[in-house]
């Protein structure tokens, strides 16, 4: 019997140890939460200040949620795969003001011909109620549960409508980045840590009932509300 198949199982296993939301070890981790958030705050003001994010930038406000993954790291020779982890924030309309993070681990695994390596930036807009309430459930795929749609990019940028909306920037071989079939999912271990006890993603997104200094750096970086605007998918 071939070595080939027994080597592309083997490989499929090891990638999908590493890269699915559940493993203890995930492409693309910081090694405290506090890390994560600094990195995602320094993404989130270079996305702003990105002259080709003007849909970005004109639309944000308008976000049910903000979802930022500093490094999505993507690789492979055969299996290709990618994987994060990132901080939500969530907007209540009625005050205008944003929660602390919520922690998320996102991975995908893939079959092709793919060789190299890649590392993407990417920023998710929560555009609808649906898409925060995968947010909040114990884990969701992209395109499955919830319609996402890629983001428009430069001056040629038209009206998009979706539950998510993806922007992203990567310098890699393989050229653009896909998250379709992605699956997120919370990342409790460093929400407790973070906040000090257990807290789910409601307790932090929606009841917005606990709080930690080192992000008020995020928050306050994340767009104040202008004059009351009707959200998208309500």
């Amino acid at each position: 019997m071939s070595t080939l198949p027994r080597t592309c199982t083997a490989l499929l296993v090891l990638l999908a140890t590493i890269l699915l939301p559940g493993a203890p070890s995930r492409a693309g981790d910081f090694g405290r939460p506090e890390e994560l958030v600094a990195k995602a705050t320094a993404v989130y003001k270079s996305f702003m200040q990105d002259p080709s994010m003007s849909w970005f930038r004109d639309h944000v406000v308008k976000a049910k949620g903000i979802f930022i993954v500093p490094q999505m790291l993507r690789g492979g020779f055969i299996i290709g795969g990618s994987g994060g982890s990132g901080v939500l924030c969530a907007q209540d309309f009625n005050s205008g003001r944003w929660s602390y993070p919520a922690f998320y681990t996102m991975g995908s695994v893939s079959l092709g011909l793919q060789i190299g390596a890649e590392a993407s930036e990417l920023i998710l807009l929560v555009m609808t109620d649906k898409g925060l309430n995968a947010m909040l459930s114990t884990e969701f795929k992209l395109g499955g549960d919830v319609t996402v749609a890629a983001g428009p990019v430069g001056g040629t940028a038209k009206v998009q409508t979706a539950d998510i909306i993806a922007f992203g920037r990567s310098q890699g071989i393989f050229g653009g980045v896909s998250i379709e079939g992605a699956v997120i999912a919370p990342r409790s271990a460093w929400n407790m840590e973070y906040y000090g006890s257990p807290v789910s993603p409601v307790d932090i997104l929606i009841r917005q009932n606990v709080a930690n200094p080192q992000a008020d750096a995020l928050r306050n970086a994340l767009p104040k509300p202008g004059p009351r605007v009707r959200p998208l998918g309500t």
